[in-house]
């Protein structure tokens, strides 16, 4: 099984962007001036700027071939309480048909719970899939990976 982490980190739109949307409602004299201005005060921006070439293409994702071979997985966070006392929605998307499950879960499950949720709601119906496309904090993986091993009878290493 193969995890992708999808999540990086994105600063503002850039310079030109932003001066185009201003120059659609305002104006003032010294407003390209005051845009690079504050872009570079920017620690956002700053950070997500990148200071060396670049260091290649995206490699793209693997084109799906059949139904729940390739997923990916996300979550909803922030959602008020149901009268279950769920807070958030675990998503499991088929890569192939883009079908769904949604799990209902809170945001303060830990990744063996999480792993637990995948196993019972999605793996038991579309069986192990090839590769898992996620934005996780790779120690959230790490843990939800063993979990997922231990499920399907593996001896786990950390």
């Amino acid at each position: 099984m193969r995890v992708v982490h999808a999540g990086s980190l994105v600063g503002h739109y850039g310079e030109n962007k932003i001066a185009l949307v201003l120059k659609e409602h305002y104006y003032w004299p010294s407003m390209d001036k005051d845009v690079q201005d504050i872009l570079r005060r920017c620690a956002t921006c700053q950070i997500a700027k990148s200071y060396s070439l670049p260091q290649g293409l995206y490699t793209p994702l693997p084109i799906p071939t059949s139904p729940w071979v390739d997923v990916s997985m996300d979550f909803i966070l922030g959602l008020p309480r149901t009268q279950r006392n769920k807070d958030s929605i675990f998503i499991v998307v088929d890569c192939f048909s883009r079908l769904a499950h949604f799990i209902p879960c809170n945001k303060t499950n830990d990744a063996p719970l999480v792993a637990e949720l995948c196993f019972k709601e999605v793996m038991r119906l579309h069986g192990i899939p090839r590769s898992i496309v996620s934005d996780y904090d790779i120690k959230f993986l790490s843990h939800f990976l063993v979990t997922l091993w231990k499920k399907m009878g593996g001896q786990a290493q950390v």
